[in-house]
This record gives structure tokens, sequence and C-alpha cells, in this order.
């Protein structure tokens, strides 16, 4: 646990998708002064999502996101916030969901603050397995894309491997290339 008087430079999260097995998991250091929209891109890299939907952050029962004013909502909107404002120990949790309509629900631990070394960029540490793709229609339909993708003689086949093509590997996890975008999304951030 960090001191109450020393400002966290850094944190060191580990997010892992729920109701996928096996898991598909991330861990992954960002700045201590990171925003919660910025933390939203940065899930969308280390995950693999190609960021075409809602998504939320959830502290305790406060909920942080975009707010949509035709659909009244308790969601506070979470621009301007950092998520220094909500973590103050090592092993606290929060979620993030994406997607409402295949409800993408993620846990994120607080695996380490860190203190005294400026974190000045994302980067991927470590994960394994490949993201869901997009709109594949929530957990339990990705586990049945991937007992159809993974049989030949599947009714539904043919229609996975023309739908998302037949290289889609479920074990794969590409550290170069997710920390490549993250490099990318960081240098456009301090372009803007």
């Amino acid at each position: 646990m960090r001191g109450s008087v020393e400002a966290p430079m850094g944190f060191q999260l580990r997010i892992e998708l729920m109701e996928v097995l096996p898991p598909v998991w991330r861990r992954f250091l960002v700045p201590g002064s990171i925003t919660l929209p910025g933390l939203h891109r940065v899930i969308q890299e280390v995950m693999g999502w190609e960021n075409y939907h809602l998504h939320l952050f959830r502290f305790g029962k406060k909920e942080y996101g975009i707010p949509d004013p035709e659909y009244p909502s308790e969601m506070r909107n979470e621009r301007g916030r950092r998520l220094r404002e909500f973590l103050r120990d090592e092993g606290e949790m929060f979620e993030y969901q994406y997607d409402f309509g295949d409800n993408w629900e993620h846990d994120v631990v607080v695996e380490r603050i860190v203190t005294g070394v400026e974190v000045t960029a994302a980067r991927c540490l470590e994960g394994e397995r490949s993201c869901p793709p997009e709109d594949v229609g929530s957990p339990s339909g990705y586990m049945e894309y991937l007992e159809a993708l993974k049989d030949p003689s599947h009714p539904d086949h043919q229609q996975m491997v023309e739908w998302r093509g037949p290289s889609f590997d479920p074990e794969r996890f590409d550290l170069k290339r997710i920390n490549r975008r993250l490099s990318l999304l960081s240098r456009s951030r301090r372009r803007a």
C-alpha cells in the first residue's frame, strides 16, 4: 500500500474479461494522471476491442461514462475524472463494461501503485489470449463462435469463417503489437 502523502505516479492494473474461458486477461501500466476517457482508450488497445460501442466504469455503486440525455440514468460523466480520484490502495478493484448489447464485463485490479518513478505512457506487460471479435454476441455467443470455428462439421462453421475470416486465433496474444498501438495512441494524444 502507498502512503497517503505521495501521489501515485502510475498504476499497474490487471484486467480480465469475465464469463469467458479460458481467461482473457492483460497486465498493464498507466500514468497516475490518466483520465477515465484515456483509460478507456488504453483498455480498448490492450484488450483488442475496436471502440465501436459505449462503455462505463463502475467504482462501487457509482457508474461513470458518457451519459445519454435521451436515456436518463444515474451514470456520471467521466470527462475530466482521473483514475487516481478513485483508487487509494493496492488490491482495490473496479469494473469496466464495454458494449451494453454484448455486455462485456471486465474486472480490473490495482496490482501495484507506482511511486517515485513517473509512468509517462501506458504499456502492456503481459497477458493471455485474443479478445473476442466485436459483435460476436456476448460471452455465451463467443463460446458458441469458438465451438463452430474449431469444428468443420458444425452447422455454423462456414458462416463463422466467412464472417471473421479463417485467421482468428483465440490463443493469440501479441505483446509487441499491443505496445506499438499504445505508443501510437500516446503520440496522437501528445499532438492533440
